[in-house]
């Protein structure tokens, strides 16, 4: 198993974190997006997308992060990342969405760097933008664990799942960014929670061997 990903990739944190809930040894392949390894066609034969993460296992080369974590959760069922019911598994999933589809997208290094390079704008405006789409989608997560009956030491219970493998990485990343987090209780604590388990702070871009400053 080889996962192709950069130390800093919320996507590929994702992914490292799915795999150590899993007990899943992996090989690690970096593609350095800062560098452009991602462009290089080496990398486009792996995925022609030019993003990480991307996943070689059982003889298949899978992509894009929650097809993935979805993927392994499949095939290795223990411990599962979403609970029984139906309708408990649409919220843990939209809650995994509002980071993995509302802000992740527009936050990613390709988007910062056109903000930056075409359109001219300063690194004071980026942050500011950066920042104002994870509030927005923050707020909204906040509300929904807030509210709902089965948050506990996590988003959806006494177990990390497919929502707090999401939101994690997400939250890493708002720290850089000086995020003010005190109007999210509810998700600064189940953050702290899961930052907790060696599954997660392994997985941290901190801790992996391709970091760099």
């Amino acid at each position: 198993m080889k996962l192709f990903g950069f130390f800093r990739s919320s996507a590929a944190f994702r992914v490292r974190i799915a795999l150590n809930l899993k007990g899943l040894a992996y090989e690690d392949a970096f593609i350095h997006l800062r560098r452009g390894d991602q462009r290089g066609g080496d990398y486009l034969a792996v995925n022609p997308q030019g993003l990480v993460p991307a996943l070689e296992i059982d003889g298949k080369t899978l992509t894009q992060s929650m097809a993935i974590v979805e993927y392994l959760d499949e095939t290795h069922p223990h411990p599962p990342f979403l609970p029984p019911a139906p309708a408990d598994r649409a919220h843990v999933r939209a809650l995994a969405a509002i980071v993995a589809c509302d802000i992740h997208p527009i936050n990613n290094l390709r988007v910062l760097r056109y903000l930056s390079r075409p359109l001219g704008h300063d690194q004071a405006a980026i942050e500011n933008w950066y920042n104002h789409w994870i509030a927005a989608g923050f707020e909204a997560f906040e509300r929904l664990v807030a509210a709902d009956r089965s948050t506990s030491e996590f988003c959806a219970g006494d177990r990390p799942g497919l929502a707090d493998i999401a939101l994690v990485p997400q939250v890493v990343n708002s720290e850089r960014y000086r995020l003010d987090l005190s109007p999210y209780p509810t998700l600064a604590r189940i953050h702290a929670n899961c930052m907790k388990l060696d599954a997660f702070a392994a997985a941290h871009p901190n801790n992996q061997p391709d970091r760099d400053d």
